[in-house]
């Protein structure tokens, strides 16, 4: 345990969730007291068998509350008490919805709910977790570096999840503006989030090496993507939720350089050989779509940020899984 923070308190919303088990584990690690929610409480154990697996060996500092971003009910309670809250939860559909709405109302609402119970509690700061969406889905990527001060435009996009993670950011922003009453607000917005699985609750990223290594991927991806390692972002929420120079800031969670589905096979094989087994051939893809450039320099400047490289990412999926 580094420094003891046990007098801090901080909600984890969305403690199942790829984000948000690392999250927990480097605050409880951090010595922080920490609450998460959970939608049902059945939950529970999943995350506890999961933090054990990671190293951690006692509990007492960690609380669970039964919340739903749709419903009123307990936020209240989960924000009681709290310091700090680290809004993880939103939901990411593994196939677009037929009513977008279904995407937008959870995610808008439900960073909104957080928000009001947060500023009712007197929480110092919440750290929203928004993500890449938000930032370069409606902007010509050649000759442009994104960064923070970019925003993806809700109404050229038709992408249900491109769609909630801006209308929800923007909403969080608004609040904050109009009715914070002194509540503080940073915001993180990842790339793409690989790194170790500690569960078997995967992300989509995650997902698209596990269907890489068992042969389910067997088409190339025209498409390269940023990406960043889950125990950076964990540790970016961090240094937000406590760096006075966070304040009111957003930070984009990426590595340099970008990747496609064949750059992870290549390197797949390179180095993980004995994994590479049911690994398709892929063909590369034309070095026009390496056009994406996204800067993380913010991050670093102003937060000391220093995140591991692409290639350590996607192998650590690899290991884990």
């Amino acid at each position: 345990m580094e420094n003891s923070h046990k007098d801090k308190q901080v909600l984890v919303t969305g403690g199942t969730g790829f984000i948000g088990i690392h999250t927990i584990l480097q605050l409880l690690q951090k010595g922080y007291t920490v609450k998460t929610t959970v939608r049902s409480l059945n939950r529970k154990d999943y995350v506890l068998e999961t933090l054990k697996s990671a190293g951690i060996e006692s509990f007492e500092n960690l609380s669970f509350i039964e919340a739903d971003l749709t419903k009123d009910h307990n936020w209240k309670e989960a924000v009681e008490g709290c310091d700090y809250v680290l809004h993880v939860a939103s939901p990411f559909p593994l196939a677009e919805p037929e009513d977008e709405n279904e995407l937008i109302i959870p995610a808008k609402e439900g960073a909104l709910r957080v928000l009001k119970a947060a500023r009712d509690a007197g929480v110092k700061r919440v750290v929203l977790t928004s993500s890449f969406a938000a930032v370069g889905y409606s902007i010509e990527q050649k000759n442009h570096i994104f960064t923070e001060e970019d925003w993806t435009d809700a109404d050229l996009v038709d992408h249900a999840y491109i769609k909630s993670k801006t209308l929800a950011e923007k909403a969080a922003w608004d609040f904050i503006k109009n009715e914070g009453n002194g509540l503080e607000l940073s915001v993180v917005n990842p790339v793409g989030v690989f790194g170790p699985a500690l569960g078997n609750d995967y992300s989509s990223s995650v997902l698209i090496v596990k269907n890489v290594l068992d042969g389910t991927i067997r088409e190339n991806i025209f498409t390269v993507f940023g990406i960043v390692d889950v125990r950076d972002v964990a540790d970016l929420h961090i240094k937000a939720m406590t760096d006075p120079a966070a304040k009111g800031e957003r930070f984009l969670a990426t590595v340099d350089g970008v990747m496609s589905v064949y750059d992870i096979v290549k390197l797949i094989k390179e180095k993980r050989s004995e994994a590479a087994g049911k690994v398709a051939d892929f063909s590369p893809i034309d070095e026009s779509y390496y056009t994406m450039s996204i800067s993380n320099e913010k991050a670093r400047k102003v937060l000391g940020w220093k995140p591991r490289t692409k290639e350590e990412a996607i192998l650590a999926t690899v290991d884990s899984l």
